[in-house]
């Protein structure tokens, strides 16, 4: 029984963080496709590129609630009977939500580059390590005037910071994996960065 709880758990992070907000919001806003306009991805971001600062913040929260609500459902309501589930289930369904994000079925497995989604899956887990991480992406972006330096450097900084602040712990490694996955999903980013060639 408790397989299958853990299951549908996962089945359904992944579910609502495949939800594509930028592309359902930027749609309602201005009736432009978002994988057809800017750099063609559904972050917040390229939103705010193509459909303005207002619709890029209520995507980022969106974004960010996608990966909250089953960490934070997980956390209230599994609470009393955690000892009955895998011991790294929370990291579970927080990574089944960034990776519904990243890779959207209701997108053909396109999305984003899953920053926002990975700030909100893990602020519930580690949240001192969010919050540095946080601030060593608004300094990095405001010396490089780029946001994918700033998304970069964060997502090093989560796994450095957990280590430091607690230790080595799955934490740590799930902040690692989260952080391969963003550095991966910002590779055409880093090429662009080196060629003198990146959109602001």
């Amino acid at each position: 029984m408790i397989l299958v709880i853990e299951i549908s758990g996962i089945l359904a992070a992944y579910l609502l963080g495949a939800v594509p907000f930028g592309y359902i919001l930027t749609k309602h806003f201005t009736g432009m496709n978002i994988l057809e306009s800017g750099s063609g991805n559904v972050g917040s971001t390229n939103v705010r590129r193509v459909a303005g600062k207002k619709v890029s913040l209520l995507t980022q929260i969106l974004d960010m609630l996608k990966g909250m609500i089953p960490v934070g459902i997980f956390m209230l309501a599994g609470d009393s009977h955690s000892e009955s589930f895998h011991p790294y289930y929370i990291y579970m369904l927080a990574l089944a939500a960034i990776i519904g994000h990243d890779f959207s079925i209701f997108l053909r497995f396109r999305g984003g580059k899953g920053v926002n989604t990975t700030l909100g899956a893990s602020v519930l887990i580690a949240p001192w390590a969010v919050v540095i991480a946080g601030l060593v992406y608004f300094l990095v972006k405001k010396l490089f005037k780029y946001v994918s330096p700033g998304s970069i450097a964060l997502s090093l900084a989560m796994p450095v910071a957990e280590y430091i602040i607690n230790g080595l712990s799955p934490t740590v490694y799930y902040l690692i994996i989260c952080s391969a996955l963003i550095i991966i999903l910002h590779r055409k980013n880093i090429q662009r960065l080196l060629s003198g060639k990146e959109n602001l």
